[in-house]
């Protein structure tokens, strides 16, 4: 019978790998850890206690707020904020980084972006939802942390996870040295290592995107889709068409098993919808390390330019072989902009 190995005792022992840091990254992996255990608990009791339902307020983004939106925000600042190691954190649910003000943080070295509750649209329908983090190294002197330290390249992250709050909780991080994850224990309250050094197939039959938006998507994309579709023996087609509506949830699934996960432009969101600094960046470096790609269409994700806190990109991310076929979709049908435009 094999140990069980807890995400506390993994994190000290590759602890090494990191002859810059002297176990500050270690605890803030930790803190991160136990906000994420209280809101996996409140998520499992939601149906029972009054934390369903919207606040009745608008977010930056222009979304309705769900209550457990708002306690999960607070659960994951109150936990980085008494660690000690984050001097500030970007929240979505907050239009401005939240700076932290106490002796303990104004040397912290480390400042940390953050999706407290991905997919919350399904709160009230019992579907998985999640958190996304990223963490960075601040850029910043000592004292409070400033906007400055989160325009990086996703490039810079020095970590980067997910927290699937589902049939059962499971946290999945990479620090630039492979992927792995960890599955809540609820008769310890540990989360403990389940799936070492992840790897995602090079190709596989899913691909995963609301086709409710089809008429709306750039005409490569379109065009991508309707390959995916065709019947052809030789490359296994029609692929599988794989839509629940929570980003971590739709990754998750396609880390484990394959494929590819697509938010491209619309006309409505031209920008593209999901936001490069606290969802992409993050989704980004994982799917990276576990042998997939992420990119914008045509750009790689991670080597993206960002200055705005809350700024959106398009996202084609998952199996490599997957990913580069809609590339070059993309690339041949290029919409070429008129004089007017």
């Amino acid at each position: 019978m094999s140990r069980v190995k807890t995400l506390g005792q993994f994190i000290i022992e590759k602890q090494a790998e990191f002859p810059f840091s002297k176990g500050e990254l270690s605890r803030l992996l930790r803190d991160i850890g136990i906000a994420s255990k209280i809101v996996n608990r409140e998520v499992n009791k939601a149906g029972l206690a009054d934390i369903l339902g919207d606040v009745g307020e608008i977010n930056i983004q222009g979304e309705n707020v769900k209550k457990l939106d708002v306690f999960a925000n607070e659960q994951f600042i109150a936990a980085l904020s008494v660690g000690g190691e984050c001097c500030a954190i970007a929240s979505e649910e907050n239009e401005h980084i939240i700076t932290i003000d106490n002796e303990m943080s104004k040397n912290a070295k480390y400042v940390v972006a953050i999706d407290p509750l991905d997919g919350s649209s399904n709160i009230d329908v019992n579907v998985s939802v999640g958190t996304i983090f990223s963490i960075y190294r601040r850029t910043s002197l000592a004292g409070l942390g400033t906007n400055e330290d989160f325009f990086q390249r996703g490039t810079e992250q020095v970590a980067a996870g997910y927290v699937i709050y589902g049939s059962s909780c499971m946290m999945v991080y990479t620090t630039g040295k492979g992927v792995n994850g960890f599955t809540l224990d609820p008769s310890i309250g540990e989360f403990c290592l389940s799936h070492p050094q992840m790897k995602t197939p090079k190709m596989a039959k899913t691909y995963s995107i609301n086709e409710g938006n089809y008429v709306h998507f750039p005409e490569g994309v379109k065009k991508y889709i309707k390959y995916c579709q065709e019947e052809d023996d030789a490359t296994n087609r029609p692929y599988s068409s794989r839509y629940i509506g929570s980003g971590v949830a739709d990754i998750h699934r396609n880390l484990l098993t394959g494929g590819i996960y697509m938010y491209p432009t619309t006309a409505k969101s031209p920008k593209g919808k999901l936001r490069l600094l606290y969802e992409c960046n993050p989704l980004a470096f994982i799917i990276e390390q576990a042998g997939g790609k992420a990119t914008d269409g045509t750009k790689r994700i991670m080597e993206l330019d960002i200055s705005e806190l809350h700024q959106r990109t398009p996202l084609f991310l998952g199996s490599s072989e997957m990913v580069d076929m809609a590339g070059e979709y993309m690339n041949t049908y290029a919409e070429v902009p008129t004089k007017n435009d």
